[in-house]
C-alpha cells in the first residue's frame, strides 16, 4: 500500500471551521486574527488559512447586519431615518 503524495494531501479541503455563535463573537474573533496576522509571524499557510477564515466572518457579519438592518426597516415601516430625526 503506498502513501498519498504530499500534493495529494495538500489537495483535501481543511475541516469546515464552526460558524460563530453571535455577531459579537465573530468580530471578537475577527480582531485576533487581523492581531495575529498584522505581528508578522504567521507562516505562510497559516496566515492564509487566517485570511480565509477572516473572509468568512466577514461574510457571517455583514449577513448579520443586512438582517438586522432589514429588521429595522420593517419596524420603522420601511422609511429608513437617520438617528436624531423625528
Amino acid at each position: 500500500m503506498s502513501k498519498p503524495s504530499a500534493s495529494a494531501q495538500a489537495a483535501t479541503p481543511p475541516a469546515p471551521t464552526p460558524e460563530p455563535a453571535s455577531y459579537e463573537q465573530a468580530v471578537e474573533e475577527l480582531e485576533r486574527l487581523v492581531q495575529s496576522m498584522e505581528a508578522g509571524q504567521l507562516p505562510l499557510d497559516q496566515l492564509l488559512a487566517s485570511y480565509q477564515r477572516g473572509a468568512e466572518l466577514l461574510k457571517f457579519c455583514r449577513s448579520r447586519l443586512q438582517a438586522v438592518e432589514q429588521q429595522v426597516q420593517v419596524v420603522e415601516g420601511g422609511d429608513m431615518r437617520s438617528w436624531g430625526e423625528e
